[in-house]
């Protein structure tokens, strides 16, 4: 009896644990489309196979990589550093000290623009001095710049993933990104910097985790990735539908990440992880998905390894499907692309991949 009464004490324990221990998530309810799998257009292949893994040792978390100064290529690394570096990985050298985490780069007009998850969007000159030109709109802060994009006239365009869960505040990128897309609260944006009048504003908001973001060669729309409902929209910055978005690419089979342009119209969108299938069941029970959030760290729904990175055109027709079933290149957060080469980045690890696209034929 004795021994019962200790089962049941703890049974009742266990099960107020899982019911109203606090947890700083507010799942909503939403109806998250059927996964169809890696099914046409997106089918399973080792395409990527033939990547060359570069070592940019002791640098680590190459999110976005960019062209830039001098020919060389940039990062930014997760202790807070942008590093310049060969495209064999040699001649590796810290460019500046950011702080933070940088994340989203791109190179305009002479300086390298960055989304700093922690500190909002930078400007670096040639010589690394290093600015804060926002870091607030509308009266609240940015707390998790995550993709730049730049236009040809100077304008700025950057993608701020969760006003509520911050990236530094949330103990980084990653745990803090877990957080957003469990509670599912439409808390992205995405955030219009002009340096010419120095005024920041919202162009879009209600995303569930905004990430990747890359403008038009025309300079008429955004793409955007919509991490957390697993779609991009396109927004119109020019012509009749000026300000109006739309969906162009749905229901796909990953969370999609950074977006960056490629060569003769095409956009690159990284495919970070596969989709969870638990969040997917259970996406229109916010109960659930809150005793979720009490269980211990191991038993929550985490990124599984892949790789896998897509081309885009900006209709959203699905051009490539480029992908390595054995995922020796995981977390792919996106790609830029040369004459000759694509290079990916990745959230994790030491190393960016090259592939030679000759050898893509």
């Amino acid at each position: 009896m004795k021994v019962l009464r200790w089962v049941l004490i703890v049974v009742v324990v266990l099960g107020a644990y899982l019911s109203f221990w606090p947890v700083p998530v507010e799942p909503v309810a939403w109806d998250a489309p059927e996964d169809r799998g890696l099914v046409d257009p997106f089918a399973p292949n080792d395409r990527l196979e033939i990547m060359n893994l570069v070592d940019l040792d002791p640098f680590h978390g190459p999110e976005d990589v960019t062209f830039g100064f001098n020919n060389l290529l940039y990062s930014g690394t997760e202790d807070g550093k942008i590093i310049s570096f060969q495209a064999d990985g040699s001649d590796r050298k810290v460019f500046a000290e950011v702080g933070g985490r940088p994340l989203g780069l791109e190179f305009s007009g002479g300086f390298l623009y960055v989304a700093n998850a922690h500190l909002g969007l930078q400007r670096i000159r040639q010589d690394g001095r290093v600015v804060v030109v926002t870091d607030t709109v509308d009266g609240t802060p940015i707390l998790y710049a995550d993709d730049v994009a730049v236009a040809k006239d100077g304008t700025v365009y950057f993608s701020d993933a969760s006003t509520k869960f911050g990236a530094k505040e949330w103990d980084g990128t990653y745990s803090a990104s877990l957080l957003d897309i469990m509670e599912h609260g439409s808390h992205g944006r995405i955030i219009k910097y002009d340096p010419f009048s120095d005024t920041t504003s919202v162009v879009m908001d209600g995303l569930n985790f905004a990430n990747g973001i890359a403008i038009s060669d025309d300079q008429q729309y955004l793409l955007v990735a919509e991490t957390g409902s697993y779609r991009i929209w396109r927004h119109w910055l020019e012509g009749d539908r000026a300000g109006e978005s739309e969906v162009i690419l749905d229901n796909l089979p990953g969370f999609p990440d950074n977006i960056n342009n490629g060569l003769n119209g095409r956009f690159w969108v990284g495919l970070i992880a596969p989709r969870s299938k638990i969040l997917d069941d259970n996406s229109g029970k916010p109960f659930t998905r809150k005793v979720m959030q009490r269980m211990p760290q191991f038993l929550r729904p985490t990124a599984v390894p892949s790789t896998h990175l897509i081309g885009i055109s900006g209709d959203g027709d699905v051009l490539m499907n480029l992908m390595d079933t054995q995922a020796r290149f995981p977390a792919v957060t996106g790609a830029i692309e040369s004459r000759q080469n694509i290079y990916l980045s990745s959230l994790f690890g030491n190393r960016i991949a090259v592939v030679r696209k000759k050898d893509l034929d």
